[in-house]
């Protein structure tokens, strides 16, 4: 009853969403038609979903479709969901246990028996977003004292791992290790239909005070050319090693799976290197978690950055605007997407320009006046279900967000077109098409973009003007009676390259 209560609800919203549309689309300037818009789903610590461990399925499952199906309201199209948060699973996995954020107890499955990441790929694909499956590769517990599940890795393999501060890791020196991630990546690709392999900031572990890194054996036994005095070069080393081999085995195995890489938001400062960015923060990609993100994005190992920059725009030592303008010059050829920060917003926020939505908003608005930029993503999920943000969930579906957008091509992976939809014709409260046959998997339809235009105008254009609707199914259904214009639809691949429309149908 209750998905159906809330599908009922969608399909008015979008009756409402697309009457509406022909009336603010004539009031305010458009959103670009390619855009990514991307939210991350943190599951560590159970910040995003579950709200809280031990939820019976049918109680997790509701949490997603009310996740999903406000992102899709603010026109989200991707979804970065954390599988992996602490070397462990949350989905069905032969080579590490099921996550204690799913239960409350490590290796415990759901109860009923589902698959998380089945379920939450076939919700967003539905709503035509992308899945972006999220791991940390490291990190394997939060604190030293929590209980690992008798099947764990680490327990055949304790010389694999290292403490630091109050946390345990996976070595980053060690090639077994570097196999061992290989393996876990590789089999989320090969038996899900994800779309892209995303990590975040976390490589070697933020630096503590008076604290060195316990790699000193490492260092002696695979430091290489590196040993004795190179040991900076050393761990960056590791660390482009493993992305090198993922990249290149992701690619090996589903050629359109992409691989996505979110680092902290200063790759060096000025100071330290002359393409340094002209802040002064404390720490950085290089040469404080030994991440050289500009070599994956040169070498072509990686298909997007997006570094996070949580920091507001009159910042002292990190400027928005400033990490902003910088990042634009070091695309390479790939996508850049920047993160955002709507988790800092807070009416009691020492610092105005954190206590009003309008400023995260003017953040969107610089992303989009940079044309190295391809994008945004906003960190975290939870924080548009604050009454709070109610606000800025408003203005962005009224203004900033008020189409769809298609998320940028890569054409470096592919760029051929994909067939166009056939067989388009109304059935009631609901346009129908046919799928054209296909014999390569890359150019098989991941979406369809759904567009209406007014009787006698032009019907040969995908402008955003007259897209109204992504979906990820052959059918959209309004709830009630399809509004009149002429309707086409074109077909987005798994890359989003766009075919040709479809012939067209007149809806009196």
């Amino acid at each position: 009853m209750y998905h159906k209560t809330l599908t009922v609800m969608y399909q008015r919203l979008l009756l409402l969403s697309i009457l509406c549309t022909f009336v603010i689309q004539a009031l305010l300037g458009q959103p670009p038609k390619r855009e990514f818009r991307g939210v991350w789903v943190a599951t560590v610590a159970n910040i995003d979903w579950p709200s809280r461990p031990g939820l019976s399925t049918s109680q997790q499952q509701e949490e997603i479709l009310e996740i999903v199906d406000l992102h899709k309201k603010n026109e989200v199209n991707a979804i970065i969901l954390q599988v992996r948060p602490t070397a462990d699973a949350l989905y069905y996995s032969e080579l590490e246990p099921w996550s204690r954020f799913i239960s409350g107890e490590q290796g415990e499955a759901p109860v009923p028996w589902y698959d998380p990441l089945e379920f939450w790929i076939r919700e967003a694909h539905k709503r035509g977003m992308e899945l972006h499956a999220w791991f940390n590769p490291y990190r394997i517990t939060l604190d030293t004292t929590d209980s690992l599940s008798g099947n764990h890795i680490c327990l055949e393999h304790p010389d694999w791992i290292f403490s630091y501060g109050e946390r345990s890791y996976f070595s980053p020196a060690n090639p077994l290790v570097w196999d061992f991630l290989t393996e876990v990546v590789v089999d989320v690709v090969r038996r899900y239909d994800v779309d892209a392999i995303h990590f975040d900031d976390y490589f070697y572990p933020y630096k503590i005070a008076d604290q060195e890194l316990p790699d000193s054996v490492d260092f002696e036994l695979y430091g290489g050319e590196f040993y004795p005095d190179r040991i900076g070069d050393w761990r960056r080393h590791n660390v482009d090693t493993i992305i090198s081999i993922l990249g290149a085995a992701i690619k090996a195995e589903k050629p359109w799976v992409k691989f996505g890489i979110s680092p902290f938001g200063v790759w060096r400062n000025r100071s330290e290197d002359d393409k340094g960015s002209e802040t002064t923060a404390g720490t950085s990609n290089y040469d404080g978690l030994y991440a050289d993100v500009l070599l994956w994005q040169r070498n072509g190992w990686i298909d997007y950055l997006m570094p996070q920059l949580y920091w507001r725009e009159n910042h002292p030592a990190v400027g928005f605007s400033t990490l902003a303008y910088w990042w634009n010059d070091f695309g390479y050829g790939r996508h850049t997407y920047v993160g955002l920060a709507p988790y800092r917003l807070d009416r009691k926020s020492k610092y105005p320009q954190w206590r009003k939505e309008k400023y995260l908003l003017r953040q969107i608005d610089l992303i989009r006046e940079l044309e190295g930029l391809d994008g945004f993503g906003y960190f975290s999920s939870k924080h548009f279900f604050r009454k709070e943000l109610a606000k800025l969930n408003k203005t962005l579906q009224k203004n900033h967000c008020h189409t769809p957008a298609l998320v940028p091509e890569m054409h470096w992976i592919d760029s051929q077109a994909p067939l166009r939809p056939t067989g388009l014709r109304l059935e009631g409260d609901a346009l129908i098409w046919d799928l054209p046959e296909i014999s390569d998997e890359m150019d098989r339809p991941r979406f369809f973009a759904v567009y209406r235009f007014d009787p006698g105008g032009n019907t040969q254009i995908k402008s955003v003007n007259n897209l109204v609707e992504l979906t990820g199914e052959t059918r959209i259904t309004f709830g009630e009676r399809v509004p009149g214009g002429i309707y086409r639809i074109a077909a987005l691949d798994r890359l989003n390259n766009e075919s040709q429309l479809s012939d067209p149908l007149e809806v009196q």
